[in-house]
């Protein structure tokens, strides 16, 4: 048997050389060498490029098409509206630029492809078409950049309504804690020197102002209609606070603290119903049931969106956007810091 393998490999490197031998041989019939480039060549080149940009084009339609599904909800915040106008405008913008210079491209490479009968033009320079493509894309780019910055300016303003809702985000690997004020609205002191088991964010235990706060884990609530400023701080490395859904995020940085606000627009309950949430959802739970996996209902959701370790896949937080009367209902239950610091 194994004779017969060698005898099979033989025969067949000794058939490769004599195809060799005679496609080199064939080649001395040519009248033009094999790697001079003929018109016919260029024809078919020229219509391969034109039947690559169809299939392009087709292709990229059909990704948006199939993941549409699969970016966020419409945003449930009031800042979160004007980020996601922008970024509509930005997308627009790039995607019939990217369709125009593709087009052209490719039309470009059939159109002036080669021909022995015609002559290429040397030409270096044009003063007007160089000013013409600095100019547009600069007024563009200005036009971004300005209502850039202006929606950034409000979005980063300090917060002001008196009756906002003010909440501690505490990050550590590879959980969070929120904080809440209590009746006082205001946060107590902290002192990292304090933390331990029972006093997992560090309060500061001498300060009166902190004895009302309530700690909470595993999901916070927040009601709708009303300014939320979040205040963060780390205890270990670099983490960011991220709520997509409410298109907000800030880094969570050890020895500092960092501010955000929104106003969240929908409760829970009322992002359940979007239809696009609907299917959206539908979307997961298939995919989930592909691998045994129980259905679930949308939560908006605190994610760190800093790669802080080997378990930040798992740091989230589930976000519950109340009505006021659910809201005050659910605070109401809370426990205070030091109800909770007497029993331990």
């Amino acid at each position: 048997m194994s004779l017969l393998v060698l005898l099979a490999i033989v025969l067949l490197i000794i058939a490769g050389h004599q195809l060799l031998r005679i496609i080199e041989l064939s080649r001395g019939l040519k009248k033009t060498k094999e790697w001079q480039i003929t018109d016919t060549d260029n024809n078919m080149m020229g219509k391969a490029m034109l039947a690559f940009m169809i299939l392009f084009f087709v292709f990229f339609f059909w990704q948006v098409e199939r993941w549409m599904d699969r970016s966020l909800p419409p945003a449930a915040s009031e800042h979160g509206v004007l980020i996601d106008d922008l970024w509509d405008a930005n997308m627009w913008l790039i995607t019939v630029i990217f369709i125009i210079t593709n087009f052209v491209l490719f039309w470009f490479a059939y159109k002036y492809r080669g021909n022995s009968k015609n002559k290429a033009v040397y030409y270096p320079h044009n003063n007007k078409l160089e000013m013409l493509w600095t100019v547009v894309p600069a007024v563009a780019l200005t036009f971004i950049i300005i209502f850039g910055l202006k929606y950034w300016n409000e979005i980063m303003d300090d917060a002001k309504e008196p009756n906002r809702v003010t909440i501690e985000l505490y990050a550590k690997q590879f959980d969070w804690s929120a904080r809440y004020t209590g009746k006082d609205g205001k946060l107590g002191e902290t002192d990292y020197r304090q933390i331990d088991g029972g006093n997992s964010v560090g309060m500061d235990t001498t300060d009166v102002a902190g004895f009302d706060d309530q700690i909470v884990k595993n999901e916070f609530h927040i009601p709708v209609g009303r300014e939320i400023e979040l205040v963060m701080r780390s205890r270990d490395v670099i983490h960011s606070a991220y709520l997509p859904h409410f298109r907000a995020q800030m880094n969570c940085v050890p020895g500092m603290i960092t501010y955000f606000k929104f106003k969240p627009t929908k409760t829970t309950a009322e992002m359940r119903k979007d239809p696009y949430t609907i299917m959206m959802m539908a979307g997961i739970n298939k995919a989930r049931a592909l691998e045994n996996k129980e259905p679930i209902e949308f939560d908006y959701l605190l994610l760190c969106n800093k790669i802080c370790g080997v378990s930040h896949f798992n740091m989230q937080m589930n976000v519950i956007v109340d009505t006021e009367e659910d809201y005050q209902a659910w605070i109401a239950k809370q426990k205070a810091f030091k109800t909770v610091a007497s029993k331990n």
